[in-house]
């Protein structure tokens, strides 16, 4: 069963999402702040985190922060804020989605539902984005039937978005999982990267595009 945990202070917000989640056949794990939260990561299965950001203790933001450190699951941030700040700091710690509150319950299982199935591409060992093929097993892509050859920085930098599209990557994110965090480098070398693979697809394949998010990062987005 898949394990949902819940962190927010309010016990009205957790009952009210542990009634629906439920109803769609899912296991909820309810914390009351951060901290309890931390906790359950460490010594229970989740497979996705909705967190709200404003909670006593340890905040969402410090939550997220480390659950994208520690571990590889999706998180949803929920708030009463709903300032472009907020938002910005909500992703530049590795969010990858942003819910305000008062919210539609059945709106917060929609994407839910579509986190879980983006993260489903991780594990897999070959990532389809229209009639591009990208192998991660051989290290390869085609592209409509034409196979392209990419230095490995560029193949792990593209599989790294493609295995999460629509999610913000900011540049030290991106730098940490391609190059590692000894990297001695900045984060121009992404942004020179990126603008390899988009010369690279640009006459081979209308199936996605890497949009730049301004002042965060980058994403790729299926456009079929």
């Amino acid at each position: 069963m898949i394990q949902i945990l819940i962190a927010d202070d309010d016990p009205h917000i957790r009952e009210l999402l542990t009634y629906y989640l439920q109803i769609e056949g899912y296991g909820v794990i309810e914390a009351t702040d951060g901290t309890e939260a931390a906790a359950f990561m460490a010594s229970r299965t989740v497979h996705l985190a909705v967190i709200d950001v404003m909670m006593p203790g340890k905040d969402g933001f410090q939550l997220c922060e480390e659950i994208r450190r520690d571990y590889d699951v999706p998180v949803i941030l929920l708030t009463a804020k709903d300032q472009l700040s907020d938002k910005e700091r909500g992703f530049a710690v590795g969010t990858d989605d942003y819910v305000t509150k008062p919210f539609e319950p059945k709106e917060l299982l929609f994407r839910i539902k579509a986190l879980l199935r983006r993260y489903q591409r991780v594990n897999a060992e070959t990532i389809r984005l229209g009639e591009t093929v990208i192998d991660r097993k051989s290290y390869e892509v085609v592209c409509k039937g034409e196979q392209l050859l990419l230095p490995m920085k560029e193949f792990d930098l593209l599989s790294q978005l493609a295995s999460y599209p629509n999610r913000i990557f900011t540049r030290d994110e991106l730098i940490a999982n391609i190059w590692g965090f000894d990297f001695a480098g900045d984060d121009r070398t992404v942004d020179v990267h990126i603008k390899r693979l988009r010369s690279r697809f640009s006459g081979c394949s209308d199936d996605f595009t890497i949009t730049t998010v301004r002042g965060v990062g980058y994403k790729l987005e299926v456009t079929k």
